[in-house]
């Protein structure tokens, strides 16, 4: 069990931070600490990434299976060189265009990152996170960090401080406070050890703009969310992953969402989770995720209406699936995840999955 500790908490300008509040976290970082800082995508839990005993430090925290490896941030393409091996001059000439950026390349990693850091693999995920606070605090470190998203494992991503606080205070070194997250998702992932790569993770770089720079992209089902990876090669390939304590359905479409919504809602507490626009159509607990016309803001809302879905007096939630086309492939990703994989079509089936 992981003793408590003092956290601290510092709030920091996201746009031009302040420098008394990098060097403190920078100081945790060197002195092999952790801390959760805020990127574009979602917040990380970092620690060196170069030191087996720091990156322990971000398994315990989280509860997180030892074969999950993390995602190495760097702040510059130099720094990169010193930490993997072998990238075809192509892949380097797509890092220049799409870094700082949220997307995440799977390399041959050297000796210089641990094992413990890439799960026991000798590939290791990188990217170069486009967020100030983010960018600062590794430059300053003088290391590269080691992290995945700040929540305890299993749980949903955070994208405010206050999921943060709710489930990290006592379990980590620092926590810097940048305010809300832009896109809301984690990173796209794509293996570039293989040819043509692979889509591991779809995120806010989305796969028809992966297709701008690569001939073809291989999507296996566990990137579109149906079903789990054999191996981890990157973090949401396996085990459980953003799922709130309370039990979630997937509906099959939107029409089917308002069929069982309207056959259930006097005979069950549950909150639906959706679009503002089938929201409209309905009665009951419900939580909007956003517009069906805007799919960045259903992106960016969508782990907070995961967390709101516990926070209420129900037994269950009823989700609204998503058109699968740029970051929707994202989003329903993480749905069928948060789902356990539990789509249903009508009220029986829903029915049917509550008594087993």
């Amino acid at each position: 069990m992981l003793a408590s500790k003092m956290t601290i908490v510092k709030k920091v300008n996201p746009v031009n931070p302040e420098d008394s509040v990098i060097e403190e976290a920078a100081r945790v970082i060197r002195n092999n600490g952790t801390v959760i800082f805020p990127t574009e995508t979602v917040y990380g839990l970092g620690a060196n990434a170069l030191d087996p005993e720091a990156s322990m430090k971000i398994f315990i925290a989280k509860n997180r299976q030892p074969d999950n490896p993390l995602i190495v941030h760097i702040h510059s393409l130099e720094q990169l060189f010193e930490i993997v091996e072998d990238v075809p001059e192509n892949i380097t000439r797509i890092m220049k265009k799409v870094w700082p950026g949220p997307i995440t390349f799977v390399v041959k990693k050297t000796d210089k990152i641990p094992l413990v850091t890439s799960g026991g693999l000798q590939t290791v995920a990188i990217r170069m996170p486009a967020h100030p606070v983010a960018l600062k605090l590794i430059e300053v470190s003088g290391v590269p960090i080691g992290a995945p998203s700040a929540n305890l494992a299993t749980r949903p991503s955070p994208t405010k401080v206050e999921h943060i606080i709710d489930e990290m205070m006592g379990r980590v070194d620092m926590i810097i406070d940048g305010g809300e997250t832009f896109f809301g998702v984690e990173s796209t992932v794509i293996d570039v050890t293989k040819n043509p790569p692979v889509l591991l993770r779809p995120g806010p770089f989305t796969l028809e703009e992966l297709r701008n720079y690569f001939d073809d992209v291989i999507v296996p089902d566990f990137a579109q969310g149906k079903g789990e990876a054999e191996v981890a090669l990157s973090p949401g390939m396996k085990y459980k992953h953003y799922a709130p304590t309370k039990r979630v359905f997937l509906a099959k479409n939107t029409e089917s969402l308002i069929r069982i919504v309207h056959s259930l809602r006097s005979k069950y507490r549950f909150a639906t989770i959706c679009s503002r626009e089938t929201g409209a159509m309905l009665e009951g607990n419900k939580i909007i995720t956003g517009s069906k016309e805007n799919l960045y803001e259903v992106a960016k809302n969508l782990f907070d209406s995961l967390r709101k879905l516990d926070r209420m007096e129900v037994d269950f939630g009823i989700a609204e699936p998503y058109p699968e086309r740029g970051i929707g492939l994202a989003i329903m990703n993480r749905l069928r995840k948060a789902c356990a994989f539990t789509v249903v079509s009508s009220a029986e089936d829903l029915i049917q999955y509550l008594q087993t």
